[in-house]
């Protein structure tokens, strides 16, 4: 990866020594339609403040430097360039350097993407830059802190549309060249390179207005539009877009009391999108996933909600004040991601952004905080690999997490006070941690340091548990217990937790419902709940009760009782949500047997009313099959949650979203199970219907894959499907069950394609190792060794983004423990710890994700042998 690996301490350097004011930017784009021409002229203009006599080094991923000019001086490009970097010496007080190259179009989601839409032959462009690749687009200094104006220029086919920040003033066709238009925009305030955009392309284009009254009684007035591809026109729901859109101006508006700062807000749904959404001020990118061409839930509609709320506050968080540098990155993410679900909750009609947020989006962190390589939510990343890795749940979702319990600790009025003097504070600006700390401290009255200290300076997650003493039916004390070690540092870190204990008991009805609750602080290890001494032991003691605190939570053993024999009488659907986590914190951990987990799905899913709730535990337990099951049970709990699977989705209401889950659910477990595979054929072809089943070209592509890794499709049908859908999502769909067919040659070829070729775009790579990773046992054997192989060159010859893919994705995470083997004696656990000890040296970046992959595999060994373990005792017990 040569030098593009910006380190924390040159950064720092680099920012004492220059200021910079503005960049003018021309890129010339207009032969992008031909596949043949690799890149095109980029030329950047920026003005800047230094040390005079100084030095610096300006940052330019290209394909040649054509030239380079300091204050009116040509520099030879021979001595000045250097890999990705430009040299710049014996800089003045005030300076103009102006560099002219060829940039490179992309195919990873790096930079400037190129693609070429297979439904109609059209190009699109897009560019995607965080956290440090718009160095891949124009010459700049690429760190958060060196902030400037800009403003771009952009050549393309007259035809096209074009977008960046800045509004559009101007829009030329060349007389030298009428196929051609020259795009000018209009200069920005004051932003990060990396929040840079340019769209470019023939994008269908929908348009609006918002505006709204001021206290001083002006107006702010802000165009609205919408793109995407010319092809999803169709699918386009851009009327509910921009409804979803005004509101949550309205509501963020209000909230921050600080206007909208950016001009304009567009947004676009972009192809081969490596993230969910990225907030570049003035003009935000999705994925066009979100443009939903086949049937949607319910749950997918909020989700996107949930992004489009996420990128919003952006606006505020991360763009108008932005970290100093990436250990920082929480202060724009977390607070993005509490404030995602606090728009859905009080700006959209769903009243279950919350529920999700516990049942789903908490889990990803959980998941994350229990790896080895977890990180405070105020992390240390000494350069740019690091910070691409820490785009995780710990900086999403754990630091929403603590956020929404913080605005439990100081109160939501002081938060938000605290916020709106954070923002009129550092406008256009930069910070750190202890920035936000004294806005939020001055705000509540409160000495954040400690609650820093222990929340966002700490690795690792507190499990709290509810010990209950006494006999009969009367509870004659209860302590909670905290389990706190860091995972870092192997101390026990008893964080402070305000949290809520409901007590639930069945009515005469039947139902669980609530009966009481109380309010505490935990201090410590242990804390007396002195308040529920000899109370009557509820049917259900529910402990983080409306989560208010971020601990996993295990039942005591009535309460787990009670959830095992009655979750679906459990009305509240937070509550319910809670349980749901609970148990599966129980399978993963390795406490209680997986295949429980996937009894309780069976029992109690089909009467989960939540959508979100029941898609989350619906792919828990397909985790929990086919990972953490042993091998000799498998197939028996495999075919148990097919049928009731199957039975499901002829049972439930026609057409609804429930109905799509179960039908989701079965295709994915029938990948490694033939059972259904006439059946499916039937809905292919129409000779068998479901009543309500919309067989759109999701649903197909799902069927198919499970044929193909079964065996019981040929390429021949495969490419036929492609034909009746030669879109995208059709082409990731046919990458993925082309490669998922079990045959030796297929494996070799896909493992080719993936490894030893780089003619994949990003998602056509990512859904050919997914279809090569679908195997039955021992087919993927011969690939072990060589993975462990070819890591390191890959990791250098690839950029970050595909290097990335490449690495989690093959890695050999299917495995088995054979009976009377400890996990940790696993051929493949013991071949990976080989590796790790004897590169060392490798790149930090490269060896975190394979210990996290190894630390996945561990985890699904030793449930696996929890489980076995726990069939071995029943047998016993019989005998």
């Amino acid at each position: 990866m040569s030098n593009h690996n910006l380190a924390r301490a040159e950064a720092a350097t680099r920012s004492a020594l220059i200021s910079t004011h503005s960049y003018d930017v021309s890129l010339d784009v207009r032969q992008a339609a031909d596949a043949g021409v690799p890149g095109y002229t980029s030329r950047s203009v920026i003005n800047f403040s230094a040390q005079p006599g100084s030095s610096t080094f300006l940052d330019f991923i290209h394909g040649g430097v054509h030239s380079v000019f300091l204050n009116g001086k040509g520099l030879d490009v021979a001595e000045v360039v250097d890999g990705d970097r430009i040299h710049l010496d014996n800089l003045q007080a005030e300076n103009q350097v102006t560099v002219t190259g060829t940039a490179l179009y992309s195919r990873s989601g790096e930079g400037m993407h190129r693609f070429v839409d297979p439904a109609d032959g059209q190009c699109y462009l897009y560019t995607q830059y965080e956290p440090a690749d718009a160095r891949r687009v124009f010459a700049n200094f690429e760190q958060p802190d060196l902030k400037a104006e800009f403003t771009f220029h952009v050549m393309t086919p007259s035809a096209w549309q074009v977008a960046s920040n800045g509004a559009e003033l101007a829009r030329t066709q060349l007389t030298s060249d009428p196929a051609t238009s020259r795009w000018d925009f209009a200069t920005t305030k004051r932003m990060s390179t990396y929040i840079t955009t340019v769209l470019a392309g023939p994008y269908f284009r929908a348009t609006d207005h918002w505006s709204k009254t001021l206290d001083d009684g002006t107006s702010l007035e802000v165009p609205l539009a919408l793109y995407c591809r010319a092809s999803m026109q169709e699918s386009f729901d851009a009327a509910e877009l921009f409804r979803l859109t005004k509101n949550g101006l309205d509501f963020f508006n209000d909230l921050f009391d600080y206007p909208y700062p950016w001009g304009k807000y567009d947004q676009a749904f972009v192809p081969e999108y490596n993230l969910g959404a990225m907030e570049n001020p003035g003009l935000v990118t999705f994925t066009e996933k979100y443009v939903f061409t086949s049937r949607a839930t319910d749950a997918q509609y909020q989700a996107r909600a949930n992004t489009l709320m996420h990128e919003m506050a952006h606006m505020w968080f991360g763009d108008l004040v932005t970290m100093t540098w990436w250990d920082d990155l929480w202060l724009k993410e977390s607070f993005a991601d509490y404030m995602g679900t606090l728009g859905v909750d009080k700006a959209t009609d769903w009243d279950s952004a919350w529920v999700n947020f516990a049942n789903k989006r908490k889990s990803w962190a959980y998941v994350q905080d229990q790896l080895p390589t977890t990180h405070p939510i105020v992390a240390d990343i000494p350069d740019l690999e690091a910070a691409k890795q820490n785009f995780d749940g710990i900086t999403y979702a754990k630091g929403a997490s603590v956020l929404k319990q913080l605005v439990a600790y100081v109160g939501f009025e002081a938060f938000i006070a605290g916020s709106r003097r954070y923002f009129k504070d550092h406008e256009y600006g930069n910070t750190s941690l202890a920035d936000l700390l004294e806005a939020l401290g001055t705000a509540s009255g409160r000495d954040l340091g400690t609650w820093a200290r222990q929340w966002l300076q700490t690795t690792g997650i507190s499990t709290i548990a509810a010990e209950i003493s006494g006999s009969g039916d009367a509870m004659e004390a209860v302590t909670l217990r905290q389990d706190s070690v860091d995972p870092i540092t192997g101390k026990q870190e008893d964080r402070p937790h305000r949290l809520r204990i409901g007590l639930y008991n069945f009515d005469d009805g039947g139902q669980l419902l609530r009966t009481e609750s109380i309010e505490l602080d935990l201090e410590g290890a242990d804390t007396a709940v002195e308040e529920l001494a000899g109370k009557p032991r509820p049917a259900l003691l529910l402990v983080n009760d409306d989560d208010l605190s971020y601990a996993k939570v295990r039942l005591d053993a009535e309460s787990e009782a009670t959830v095992r024999s009655s979750l679906d009488r459990l009305s509240d659907p937070m509550a319910r949500a809670l349980c749901w986590t609970a148990l599966w914190d129980s399978a993963r951990d390795a406490v209680t047997p997986a295949a429980l987990y996937v009894a309780a799905v069976e029992r109690f899913a089909p009467a989960e009313s939540g959508i979100g709730v029941l898609l989350n535990v619906l792919g828990n337990a397909v985790t929990a099959v086919e990972r953490y099951v042993p091998a000799p049970q498998r197939d028996e709990v495999r075919e148990s949650l097919m049928a009731a699977s199957a039975m499901e989705l002829r049972t439930s209401a026609p057409g609804s979203d429930q109905q799509l889950a179960w039908a989701r659910t079965l295709a994915e477990l029938s990948r490694h199970d033939g059972a259904y595979v006439e059946f499916f054929r039937g809905i292919l072809s129409g000779s068998v219907t479901v009543d309500g089943l919309t067989v759109d070209a999701d649903l197909r592509w799902s069927l198919w894959q499970a044929l193909a890794a079964n065996g019981a499709a040929t390429l021949s049908e495969l490419d036929a499907e492609l034909a009746l859908d030669h879109t995208a999502a059709g082409r990731e769909g046919h990458a993925l069950a082309a490669a998922a067919r079990p045959d030796a040659a297929v494996k070799t070829a896909a493992w080719n394609a993936a490894v030893n070729d780089t003619g994949l775009s990003n998602e056509i790579l990512s859904a050919t190792i997914a279809g090569f990773s679908l195997a039955p046992s021992g087919l993927l054997n011969g690939f072990t060794e060589p993975y462990f192989d070819c890591l390191e060159d890959i990791w250098q010859s690839r950029s970050i983004e595909i290097a990335g893919r490449i690495v989690r994705g093959l890695f050999p995470a299917a495995q088995d423990l054979q009976t009377g083997m400890a996990p940790e004696d696993h051929p493949v656990l013991r071949r990976t710890d080989d590796w790790l000890g004897a590169r060392m040296e490798a790149p930090r970046a490269l060896r975190r994700i394979v210990i996290e992959q190894r630390s996945h595999l561990f985890r699904a060994l030793t449930a696996q042998a929890a489980g076995a373990s726990h069939q071995e005792a029943g047998a016993l017990q019989q005998g």
